[in-house]
């Protein structure tokens, strides 16, 4: 494979709702772009990035897919994430180690919740949105339902790019009002016939133009003066004012696409080839200690590790981006989180579970390598005299919880050592082992989720596992103060034993004076103090111990 430059390379998120059809334009993107050969189904278990038995199991995506196109001599990272909000650990990496999400839309169903959810988190990342209207041969699509409702969630900042000249079984074409051509195909898809613009569709695609040619200008004030004086702008000028738009997110492009049929797979690589940021044209991350490092192939080499995953016949496959310099096979590396050195033997770029050997990747690439000798996801890797580190990656809280246990008692070592090897696959687990409860508690972000991993420690690991309800940690606590007296005697022959106890229990405030008399009863008690104990507890509260004599005697 021909070695990128960084201004050579795209890093895109592709989000969407469960049943939007993620999977299957991928498998659409791959096979045009020639890294297969054929087309899978998710029916027919074969897909590309639905690769691991839990996901043919379900027939849904489980974990995010790394994926690779070359298109137009550009290098197209792709990250493939779940559609549930269960597995949003995948979707908040992707979104922090690419540059641009591509929001795909059912077309029968419009904005999602899903939908919804996703945009949030491309808002709190700041990252440009590119919206894709799929399956519009499906008989209850309506794009221009679709289209409204976009409009309606997100503003004058939707522009359509194009149209399809109807929806339903019998869909096969759609214009292009960026090129201003016709664009259809025959029942095969796969490579469009271009044509004029038919004079019954022309008046509606000029008007959409005009949309399309004003919001790219607004976004350049060079672009916004061409425009006043000439009323037009050339496709190359629109599409400067698009990225530029995108970057601003200053507008959010409407594509269209039919991936289980491949009609519009070509156009969409070709937009994104053109048209979305370049990696240098982002934002730049910042480092531990707050200093920006920008994706300069001529830089220090450091390496940041997003996702980590335990995949069948292979083992441990290590996946990362090169956030500075270049990487190159057999280069010795130290790990700036565990201070370990660590010899990266053969790099790669992946399609899902397939792999292609490269003996080098720079700046903004994302590549994988595999069986290092210890590096964590979150981990950093630097090369001679650079000390990056990197932690950008924040998680959302979990959101669901239950106690788990073995079927085998025998076997609470075994589950903890997969337990905590899965959390590396997926850092939105939460393991916690109670010693208050006496119960290992697993968080994770809902019952999908949970039973996700149900499924895998018993047909991955053979490991029988059952769920509890987690127990409650009772606590009381003192509301008022109170007293009490216990006399022990006991005459046993000789001397004998007698002792009195007299306590005082009262609420303790951090700060409070210790009081010299109370009150119980009409009766006044003045103690001394003769020393003071303070014990504290696990849970984050305080006992105070004051050990005192009234009237003399101890």
């Amino acid at each position: 494979m021909k070695v990128y430059q960084t201004n050579e390379i795209k890093n895109i998120a592709l989000l969407g709702s469960s049943g939007s059809g993620k999977t299957t334009l991928v498998e659409a993107m791959l096979f045009e772009s020639g890294v297969i050969k054929r087309r899978g189904s998710i029916a027919a278990k074969n897909t590309v990035s639905d690769y691991f038995p839990v996901e043919q199991e379900y027939g849904y995506s489980v974990f995010s897919a790394v994926l690779h196109v070359e298109w137009n001599n550009k290098k197209l990272n792709i990250i493939d994430c779940p559609g549930s909000d269960d597995f949003v650990g995948s979707t908040v990496t992707a979104l922090n180690v690419t540059d641009t999400a591509i929001l795909l839309i059912n077309g029968q169903y419009g904005v999602e919740v899903g939908t919804q959810n996703h945009f949030r988190y491309t808002e709190k990342l700041n990252k440009p949105v590119i919206f894709l209207v799929n399956q519009l041969d499906n008989e209850k699509c309506d794009y221009d339902n679709v289209l409204e409702q976009l409009k309606e969630a997100y503003g004058p900042k939707i522009v359509p790019i194009q149209y399809p000249i109807s929806t339903g079984p019998n869909f096969n074409a759609l214009i292009d009002v960026l090129l201003m051509k016709k664009y259809s195909w025959k029942p095969e898809g796969g490579a469009p016939i271009i044509e004029d613009i038919p004079a019954e569709e022309m008046d509606k695609a000029m008007e959409m133009h005009k949309a399309l040619v004003e919001a790219a200008a607004e976004n350049d004030e060079g672009l916004m003066e061409k425009f006043f004086e000439q009323d037009s702008l050339s496709e190359d000028e629109m599409r400067e004012g698009i990225r530029k738009g995108l970057i601003a997110r200053g507008m959010f492009p409407v594509f269209c696409v039919c991936g289980g049929k491949d009609m519009g797979v070509r156009r969409l690589m070709e937009f994104l080839g053109n048209v979305v940021p370049f990696v240098s044209e982002m934002p730049k991350v910042q480092n531990t200690e707050g200093k920006e490092v920008a994706p300069d192939s001529n830089g220090p080499e450091s390496l940041y590790f997003f996702k980590t995953s335990v995949e069948p016949h292979i083992g441990e496959v290590s996946y990362f981006k090169v956030m500075s310099g270049k990487v190159h096979e057999g280069d010795d590396l130290l790990n700036a989180d565990r201070g370990s050195k660590e010899r990266i033997a053969q790099i790669y770029v992946v399609a899902g579970g397939n792999r292609v050997k490269v003996e080098e990747l720079q700046a903004g690439d994302i590549g994988a390598a595999v069986k290092l000798k210890d590096v964590k996801t979150g981990n950093t890797l630097d090369g001679k005299d650079c000390d990056y580190k990197f932690n950008f990656i924040k998680y959302p809280n979990s959101k669901y919880s239950r106690a788990i246990k073995p079927i085998n008692e025998a076997d609470v070592e075994k589950m903890m050592t997969i337990l905590n090897r899965m959390r590396e696959e997926d850092p939105t687990w939460v393991i916690e082992q109670s010693k208050e409860l006496k119960q290992t508690l697993v968080h994770g972000q809902g019952e999908f989720h949970l039973r996700t991993l149900k499924w895998r420690l018993e047909n991955n690991e053979k490991l029988q596992i059952k769920y509890e309800e987690p127990k409650i940690p009772y606590r009381e606590t003192i509301t008022k103060a109170s007293r009490a007296d216990y006399r022990h005697k006991k005459q046993s022959g000789g001397a004998g034993q007698f002792g009195e106890v007299h306590l005082i229990v009262e609420p303790y405030k951090e700060g409070m004076p210790i009081p010299e008399i109370y009150k119980f009863n009409g009766q006044e008690f003045k103690i001394n103090v003769k020393g003071k104990e303070e014990i504290p507890l696990e849970w984050g509260g305080k006992l105070v111990f004051i050990n005192r004599y009234r009237g003399g005697i101890n």
